[in-house]
């Protein structure tokens, strides 16, 4: 499922510095598991989104996989992130503005296993036309979940 976070697009209400958009992201889960109880969630997002995804679904017992695309690891604490134990997936671009792939590394050094990366080489922050690359490796990096 893929939506709008409060404030942004069509979706009513403010920006609320984390706060009401990790409120969102449970709402998703909450949403996602009424529609489909019997399917393992997977909590995914990118940029902002990937902090909240990361956190909601590391919090989240639901929450089998977590896939953080361009993370700001610099700019938000991933508290749960860095406790849990479920498969962690991430895509950062090696020239990304926003999130130093340097950042991204230290990081990603802190996670428990399992964990796995792939760097999109020469890939900003929006991953302009390299987003074929993204989807590329999100399919190489969860086939290992087969």
């Amino acid at each position: 499922m893929r939506f709008n976070f409060r404030g942004v697009g069509r979706s009513e209400g403010a920006f609320d510095n984390g706060r009401g958009e990790s409120e969102d992201y449970r709402a998703a889960l909450d949403f996602m598991q009424e529609q489909h109880p019997d399917v393992p969630l997977w909590a995914g997002g990118f940029s902002f989104g990937s902090w909240s995804a990361l956190e909601a679904g590391a919090a989240d017992p639901r929450v089998a996989v977590l896939i953080g695309i361009a993370p700001p690891v610099a700019r938000y604490t991933f508290a749960q992130t860095l406790e849990t134990t479920k498969p962690k997936f991430f895509v950062p671009g090696s020239l990304d503005e926003w999130c130093s792939l340097k950042d991204v590394w230290a990081f990603y050094a802190k996670l428990k296993e399992p964990k796995e990366i792939a760097v999109i080489e020469g890939a900003s922050h929006l991953f302009e036309g390299r987003t074929p690359e993204v989807g590329e490796a999100l399919e190489d990096l969860l086939g290992d979940l087969d």
